[in-house]
């Protein structure tokens, strides 16, 4: 493929992995995103004492696209902030579903008001770019749209197995007004797109459960920066199993299996829950809180941290895309305790466990299973950083241009060095 990309983003979705990739190649036309501490007013954040900073404000000013020049970042401030202010005063998956729809929509529409400049082809993200999409194939630019979980309606139908499984923890799919509306953007875009490309087996799938164009699908698992450091020559502590815990607090990434599974094994293991709790019931954050030690959200740059406290990871997901924090759990050398619906590289067996989604009497004997033994934990765990060196940025930046370009194999040597 000849040309630049034009990537957008909203959010600094996977550290910005996608434009920097591309910068990398020299082929990054623009980066498209909301609010970004490269650009505007944001930048003043950088010169401020983080410790001074709210978590809030720390997170925003951790969101530097590094190595992207600032004048090929187009920052749309006012879409984010709106976005943030609505979601922070009324926390609810409802509020969430509209705010996604609306900013897609205002976000696309600014876009393609600023034009595609030289670029050759567009790179957008799920359910917030149709109409880039659309502008896109009428100005014949090549396009690719990144499915970032599966499809909604897949999630929608595994959410409310679990609503009747877990009364009282959200309101049911459909009871959700704007779903089948979001849904429907999803299915127009993969229409309106020349690839779609799939983190996991897992999101292909759920596209073709949705009756979408599997013959478009391409499926390129992520990879993560190698920042995540851990002290290994430090001995497990005397005590407890250590189970960690990093995402929001939802039915779909499987906090109620969480909570049984700190209840049951309280003996054996301490749990740690990091990540937002606030579209929870005031009486759900309460058990929650009963039942384990939850920090709430806190910045990317703490995030190391919470790794190097911890024995092993867990995340019991209902349904995912691909998990980040999975591949940085490995890459931070931890034994990982998951499902196939987290969409995760994972072996079962060899670098943790892998466990039917909703089984919480499975969930709960391979975590019994490492209390039990420090060896095993040990021995998974180097596992785990090995599987997780097949997985840094540069061998996803090598995996997602071999599928934009399979025969650019002179471009992705480009990426044998970290992106």
């Amino acid at each position: 493929m000849k040309g630049t990309v034009v990537v957008s983003q909203l959010g600094a979705r996977m550290h910005y992995a996608v434009p920097r990739i591309f910068e990398n190649l020299g082929r990054l036309e623009r980066l498209n995103t909301d609010i970004c501490a490269a650009r505007g007013w944001p930048r003043a954040l950088g010169m401020m004492p983080r410790r001074a900073l709210p978590a809030s404000l720390r997170r925003l000013a951790g969101r530097v696209p590094q190595g992207i020049p600032p004048h090929k970042i187009r920052c749309f401030e006012t879409i984010g902030l709106q976005s943030v202010i609505r979601r922070m005063m009324t926390p609810t998956i409802a509020v969430d579903t509209q705010v996604a729809l609306e900013a897609g929509r205002a976000f696309s529409r600014a876009v393609v008001a600023e034009g595609f400049g030289e670029a050759r082809a567009f790179y957008g993200m799920s359910g917030e770019c149709l109409e880039q999409l659309q502008a896109a194939r009428k100005q014949g630019l090549w396009s690719a749209v990144e499915q970032v979980i599966a499809p909604r309606s897949v999630a929608d139908r595994l959410v409310a197995l679990e609503t009747e499984r877990h009364p009282g923890w959200e309101p049911a799919p459909d009871e959700v007004p704007l779903a089948g509306e979001y849904a429907q953007r999803e299915k127009d875009e993969w229409e309106a797109a020349d690839l779609v490309i799939c983190a996991s087996d897992f999101v292909r799938d759920g596209i073709a459960a949705a009756g979408g164009p599997v013959e478009r699908c391409v499926v390129v698992p992520y990879g993560v920066d190698a920042t995540v450091v851990r002290n290994f020559s430090k001995p497990r502590l005397p005590g407890r199993l250590r189970v960690l815990t990093v995402g929001a607090a939802c039915l779909r990434k499987g906090t109620p299996d969480v909570m049984a599974s700190a209840l049951r094994l309280s003996k054996e293991a301490s749990f740690r829950f990091v990540g937002p709790v606030e579209q929870l019931p005031a009486a759900r954050q309460r058990e929650l809180a009963d039942a384990l030690t939850v920090t709430g959200q806190v910045p990317r740059s703490e995030i190391p941290a919470q790794y190097d406290w911890a024995d092993i990871f867990f995340l019991p997901s209902i349904c995912e895309g691909s998990a980040t924090v999975i591949y940085e759990a490995l890459a931070a050398g931890l034994p990982v305790v998951t499902t196939p619906n987290a969409g995760s590289v994972v072996r079962d067996g060899v670098d943790g466990f892998v466990c039917p989604a909703g089984d919480v009497d499975a969930l709960c004997d391979r975590i019994s299973r490492l209390a039990a033994d420090p060896d095993l934990v040990v021995w998974m765990g180097r596992n785990a950083r090995a599987r997780a060196a097949e997985f840094d940025v540069a061998a996803y930046g090598r995996r997602l241009w071999a599928a934009f370009d399979p025969s650019a194999s002179a471009e992705m040597e480009k990426l044998s060095c970290a992106v």
